[in-house]
């Protein structure tokens, strides 16, 4: 169901579908595994052409809630990248002082623009 935001129209999510056997590569689990689950109406999919199309956001949810599959996709799957994808040299990563300093400055520019606007 598509959400509605403050300006009185709706966000469409975007809908992000895998296959079994890439679902079985990001989770690091045997295609039969997600199979399973499947059968058991532990995911959500369509049928496309024949073939399975798994919604991502309920293959995420059903992997969290499995120990095994979690440990899983920590060892084999996705998750043995989470530590490489850690920014480490700070030079690239932003500070907090200056996303509070963009903030700031984005906040007195609107302020001004409204000044304009309003006449004040």
């Amino acid at each position: 169901m598509p959400e509605i935001n403050k300006n009185n129209t709706t966000d469409q999510k975007e809908m992000v579908r895998v296959s079994i056997s890439e679902a079985a590569r990001l989770f690091g689990v045997n295609p039969q595994t997600i199979r399973r689950a499947i059968k058991d109406q532990e995911i959500t999919y369509v049928v496309v052409a024949g073939r399975y199309k798994l919604n991502f956001e309920s293959l995420l949810k059903w992997s969290q809630r499995k120990t095994t599959v979690r440990n899983k996709s920590n060892q084999f799957g996705i998750g043995q990248y989470v530590d490489k994808w850690k920014i480490k040299n700070t030079l690239y990563s932003p500070s907090i002082k200056s996303l509070k300093k963009n903030t700031k400055t984005e906040d007195r520019k609107k302020r001004e623009k409204l000044d304009e606007v309003t006449g004040s």
